[in-house]
């Protein structure tokens, strides 16, 4: 069957008794008027309403999915489709799947990912909330153009077709509704070939409630944007913090700082050399997690440039005299503790001193452990 069937249309569907039917025949009518070797299928994640009914009423194949979340049930259905294509769209009457020759031609052509634009298309009245339509999805649409160079406008276009071999290469984990992000992101890391259609979006037919929570699901979408880019997430924030450390310890060295009227002294030193650790630390994360989606054919850009900076032996070096700083600096400390009896010192004097040599100890011994590290991980790489 798989041989012969050139596309799925998958509808994920929960509780869409009110709705499915009207999907299913305008599916039909498309796959007929185009005709398109294909099939149809329902992928209901534990509907209660009779929805599986309907769909086998309307002769369509259904696949149970016993875990719930949008994007369990879109795995299960890309696993069961026949169709060498397959276009998922939802069983809401949202989209209208009288209109998917666009998405086909382009997977004909050769894309491996066609998504729709529903602000090119266009957004019917009511089709979409104030906040989803003017502040979430224009927002984190931005962010993932800004975070993975890629050129959709739309990432969260419930209408979307694909090769299906392709697509299931990329692994996809999410159960919810970062799904959707999910496929993009990784279809981008993996340089898939992707195409974007304009597409219109319709008021759904529902009585009820939708499933998708805004505040929760654009936090699980930023989330995923955030963990799949440590770019963004770790390396420049840890940049910014380390850069900011050194610098406000170097100036802080030579005595206390007059700023807006602020006395800027010791306690500001001791912050300094926190912006300083936790930074460093942020950065090597970052290069740690770039390293190990590098194994996995991710191909993260940062990754080449920063492994052919970040040696092992340049690690120790620069790791040994960060070290030797921080001795030294410690030691004379306590030499001229002791030429004054060990007695009381002076605080602001000598933090000046204390504070620096402790920093480097510090960031000495994380580029030690740090290279340490990646040594092993490219040596269980070879």
């Amino acid at each position: 069957m798989k041989e012969a069937c050139e596309l799925t249309i998958l509808m994920p569907c929960l509780n869409e008794a009110e709705t499915l039917a009207v999907c299913i025949q305008k599916a039909k009518q498309f796959l007929d008027q185009e005709q398109v070797k294909g099939e149809i299928l329902i992928a209901d994640n534990g509907s209660t309403d009779g929805s599986q009914d309907i769909a086998m009423t309307q002769g369509v194949r259904v696949v149970s999915v016993s875990e719930r979340g949008y994007g369990a049930a879109l795995k299960t259905g890309i696993e069961a489709a026949a169709g060498r294509y397959v276009i998922m769209g939802d069983a809401d009457d949202s989209y209208n799947f009288l209109h998917l020759k666009p998405f086909l031609d382009k997977l004909r052509e050769g894309y491996d990912l066609v998504m729709g634009n529903r602000f090119k298309g266009g957004i019917m009245q009511g089709a979409m909330p104030f906040k989803n339509r003017f502040l979430g999805n224009p927002a984190l649409s931005f962010l993932g153009r800004l975070f993975f160079n890629s050129q959709l406008g739309d990432f969260h276009c419930g209408l979307r077709g694909f090769h299906r071999e392709r697509l299931q290469e990329l692994a996809l984990q999410g159960n919810g509704m970062e799904f959707a992000s999910e496929m993009i992101v990784k279809a981008t890391l993996k340089q898939l070939k992707i195409a974007e259609v304009p597409t219109q979006l319709f008021p759904d037919g529902r009585s009820r409630k939708p499933h998708l929570r805004p505040w929760r699901d654009g936090w699980r979408h930023l989330r995923l944007l955030l963990l799949f880019s440590p770019r963004w997430l770790f390396f420049y924030p840890g940049l910014v913090l380390f850069n900011l450390g050194w610098l406000s310890m170097l100036l802080l060295l030579l005595g206390p700082l007059q700023l807006a009227g602020l006395n800027l002294d010791i306690h500001t030193l001791l912050f300094s050399s926190v912006f300083m650790v936790v930074g460093l630390q942020a950065v090597s994360f970052a290069v740690f997690a770039q390293y190990l989606a590098h194994k996995q054919a991710a191909h993260l850009p940062l990754s080449g440039k920063i492994f052919k900076l970040f040696t092992l032996e340049r690690g120790l070096i620069v790791g040994l005299v960060m070290v030797a700083l921080g001795l030294g600096g410690s030691v004379y400390a306590l030499w001229y503790w002791a030429q004054h009896a060990f007695g009381a010192l002076i605080p602001t004097q000598m933090m000046r001193l204390i504070i620096p040599s402790i920093t480097f100890l510090m960031l000495g011994m994380q580029l030690l452990f740090s290279s340490f590290f990646m040594s092993m991980l490219s040596m269980d790489a070879a």
